[in-house]
């Protein structure tokens, strides 16, 4: 049974189809600044109970399936694409990043193979290079576009569990991790849960890590890792997800140099640092790691999803995720699916192409100066107000107490009712804080004023004060 019921031709059913998403996409972009940042309850409440129910027994028409999508379901959706959402560290996405992905999507290229997806295979190698670029790592370094940091530091662990076993004589791919040698992995004591994660995955297990102690920002301390005999793994942070910390990367890598140790960056967001000349200083020396792994749907701007993972000798991470054998040379066309997780995926690295080719060096710099630039004036109006910043507020987050832990939830959860602004809750030593992460392209100054004052009148009204 055909999908269309109507007299039109099936292109021009296609046609009618994709412009008017296409209409409803602007239209929702365009009203993105007048709304709510959290949708109110009620509109959330509609979208099982209007898009739910049976599945239909049979075809229905596409223009009423699009037009009842953008009915209820753009009224329930976070305003994270707009400029007052600071709730975590999401970025909106630029014009030119939706654009691409539209087109891409269009295409609908399987980016695993350049046989089978020509355009996309070659557009995410020069996307590859170009991000090695922005961020001043090694060029030889090889990489994959995955669906986000907790996948880059997945893939980024396994190329090192490939590498660091293969230097102990063990081929980890071929007999597993049955009798093979102790391979210890070292981390902060305030390592993302991402990365227990990947290691969980990995088999080499979350509880067996060795934990160093670190100090009040959850930096790691140097002077405290462990005197190991042996090949190990660190993995070190680029921007602590609560006080936006930086890991001494110098130190920790001449530490591992010392003992053949693997070094693994986790820098979500805080890799990003280095595309500015005013914050580059806080990455200092990480260029010298084996490993990074980013996300560009946070502070590049480009949709979701899309994680980075990067490793200077890029045959081990082929090692760890080709398809065929290991010892295969490099073809000299990339081929994806040899550094990838997976085979079929769609083709993330054209979004990252378009966000820096619209941004080049300089828009991207811009774009990390400028959300630096408003955390800073969050952490002053606030402390003006009366109210505790609880971190150095280095790049662009901010750790911001009401006075008790009670208050601080309260002035939370009714922020986040309230819906001039979207913020999180967290602990930090112990305490209950509210997160403030800035990384949307879109948050003017104007956001930021109307947030703060929207931070003052719900702590009156929380307090009676």
């Amino acid at each position: 049974m055909p999908v269309f019921q109507t007299s039109a031709t099936p292109d021009e059913e296609t046609a009618a189809v994709l412009r008017q998403a296409a209409e409803r996409a602007i239209a929702y972009r365009q009203g993105i600044l007048d709304r709510r940042v959290s949708p109110e309850p009620a509109a959330v409440a509609e979208v099982v109970k209007r898009l739910g129910g049976p599945l239909p027994e049979g075809p229905g028409d596409p223009l009423q399936v699009i037009g009842e999508l953008d009915r209820y379901g753009s009224p329930a959706t976070m305003a994270t694409s707009g400029g007052r959402f600071f709730g975590f560290v999401i970025g909106s996405s630029l014009p030119a990043t939706v654009a691409a992905g539209w087109l891409a999507t269009a295409w609908d290229q399987n980016t695993g193979l350049l046989v089978a997806a020509p355009a996309t295979t070659l557009l995410e190698q020069v996307a590859l290079e170009w991000i090695l670029e922005v961020l001043d790592l090694p060029r030889e370094s090889g990489g994959a576009f995955v669906t986000g940091c907790q996948l880059a530091n997945f893939t980024a662990l396994a190329a090192a569990r490939h590498a660091v076993l293969r230097r102990m004589g063990w081929d980890v791919e071929s007999q597993g991790l049955f009798g093979a040698p102790e391979l210890p992995v070292i981390v902060g004591a305030d390592a993302h849960n991402t990365i227990f994660k990947a290691l969980a995955m990995l088999g080499l297990g979350r509880d067996r890590v060795i934990r160093v102690p670190i100090d009040a920002q959850g930096r790691i301390r140097p002077g405290m890792l462990p005197d190991l005999p042996g090949p190990a793994i660190v993995c070190i942070q680029q921007g602590n997800v609560n006080s936006g910390a930086f890991d001494p990367a110098g130190p920790v890598i001449e530490w591992a140099r010392a003992r053949n140790a693997w070094v693994h960056v986790d820098g979500a967001f805080g890799l990003w640092a280095r595309a500015t000349p005013s914050r580059a200083q806080l990455a200092t020396g990480v260029e010298g790691a084996d490993s990074w792994a980013t996300d560009a749907h946070k502070w590049l701007n480009v949709p979701y999803d899309c994680g980075i993972a990067l490793v200077r000798d890029k045959s081990a991470l082929r090692g760890a995720m080709g398809t065929g054998a290991a010892y295969l040379q490099e073809s000299p066309v990339r081929e994806p699916m040899h550094y990838t997780p997976e085979l079929s995926r769609r083709a993330r690295g054209v979004e990252v192409w378009a966000a820096l080719k619209t941004l080049g060096r300089s828009g991207v710099a811009d774009l990390v100066e400028r959300s630096c630039r408003h955390a800073a004036r969050f952490a002053e109006g606030l402390r003006d107000s009366g109210f505790e910043v609880m971190n150095e507020v280095v790049i662009n987050q901010v750790l911001v107490s009401f006075g008790s832990d009670e208050v601080t939830r309260r002035v939370i959860d009714a922020l986040q009712a309230e819906g001039t602004c979207f913020c999180s809750g967290t602990e930090w030593h112990g305490r209950a804080a509210m997160r403030i992460s800035v990384s949307s392209y879109a948050t003017t100054e104007e956001d930021v004023e109307r947030s703060l004052e929207a931070m003052r009148r719900v702590h009156r009204q929380v307090t009676g004060a």
